[in-house]
This record gives structure tokens, C-alpha cells and sequence, in this order.
């Protein structure tokens, strides 16, 4: 089943949160945003590879983004 995203929620709470995984657990994935809070974004690496993900509106599974 498909969540549905607030993309513009998630564009800027990744902004700001990202490197504490807040943008994954908006997702709904809820593994990945405890693994990215655990790392600190991935050193920041994981950070940016997500900001730039979520901004292009990349088709993540299970998400679908509405404006």
C-alpha cells in the first residue's frame, strides 16, 4: 500500500532534520530512518544523497508524492 508524502514537508524537513533520518520516518521507512539517525546521515553523505532523491521527487517504493 502506498504512503502518501507531502513532498513539499519532506523537502524541507530533510533540509533541516535530514541527518537525524526525520525525512525516512516520514516515509514510512522506518529501518532506514533509524539506521540514518544512528549514523548521523550516513557522516552526511546519506544526508545529501536523500536531499537530492527527495527534491528531483525520486519514486521511492510504497511512496507517492502529492503537492
Amino acid at each position: 500500500m502506498e504512503r502518501k508524502v507531502n513532498w513539499v514537508v519532506c523537502l524541507i524537513m530533510s533540509i533541516i532534520f535530514g541527518g537525524l533520518g526525520v525525512d525516512r520516518f516520514i516515509m514510512g521507512k522506518v529501518g532506514t530512518g533509524i539506521l540514518k539517525l544512528i549514523t548521523l546521515g550516513g557522516l552526511g553523505i546519506w544526508w545529501l544523497v536523500d536531499l537530492i532523491l527527495i527534491a528531483t521527487k525520486h519514486e521511492f517504493k510504497d511512496v507517492q508524492w502529492i503537492d
